[in-house]
């Protein structure tokens, strides 16, 4: 009873939509123009690194790894990141 009440229903609003097309009341949106972005960043007085097809991507700064080399950390640098936990092993799942 109460799934041939939704069907109805579901009929009935695709017959308004249906009667809604054919009287041409549709809208159609509208593109806006696209935005004009700025020849030279912020800040860089020469405009944007040249792409090179397979080249290497330009970074500023330079980066840099999460956890420091040997020689590094005896000079007294800091991990930016903190080391990674130990894995943790189950024992194995026994068989019934």
């Amino acid at each position: 009873m109460i799934a041939a009440a939704i069907v109805a229903f579901g009929l009935v609003i695709s017959g308004i939509s249906m009667m809604q097309l054919a009287h041409g009341q549709t809208e159609i949106a509208q593109v806006t123009q696209p935005q004009t972005a700025p020849s030279v960043p912020a800040g860089n007085q020469n405009g944007p690194a040249e792409s090179k097809p397979g080249g290497t991507r330009p970074t500023t700064p330079a980066p840099e790894p999460a956890q420091p080399d040997a020689d590094a950390r005896k000079a007294g640098a800091q991990p930016a990141l903190p080391s990674a936990p130990a894995e943790k092993v189950a024992p194995p799942i026994k068989t019934k």
